[in-house]
């Protein structure tokens, strides 16, 4: 069972910082920086959390699919709505990526996210 716990663990973790990271710039970093007269301090943040995000969002994968194989949760209906809750927020971040001065998309991003983690909770075993 330790190797389950572990993978469970990486999963957390990766959803930590996806999700944690979200919410640090929001309340920290975009208001302090706002008023910079150069907005490339607030670019390249949000660039190496856009690439740190790629490896979190494909450790969450990994071990999500794992985990729903291993405990045979594939057909459960509340896996299913936050598959789609994923495929919303990969949509809202590719909008976002091609949008970043409509911040909207943001909030959207995060309060989905949020969502994403309640049902990961629902499901954990």
């Amino acid at each position: 069972m330790a190797l389950w716990e572990g993978i469970r663990w990486l999963h957390l973790v990766a959803m930590a910082f996806f999700v944690g990271g979200q919410l640090l710039l929001a309340v920290a970093v975009v208001p302090v920086l706002r008023g910079d007269s150069e907005r490339t301090r607030v670019r390249a943040i949000a660039r190496r959390f856009g690439w740190a995000t790629l490896v979190a969002i494909g450790v969450l994968a990994a071990t999500g699919a794992a985990m729903a194989t291993h405990f045979h949760d594939w057909g459960r209906e509340t896996l299913h709505v936050k598959l789609a809750l994923v495929v919303v927020v990969a949509g809202l971040v590719v909008w976002h990526m091609r949008r970043p001065a409509f911040h909207a998309l943001e909030g959207a991003i995060f309060v989905v996210s949020l969502a994403i983690v309640w049902l990961g909770v629902a499901l954990a075993h």
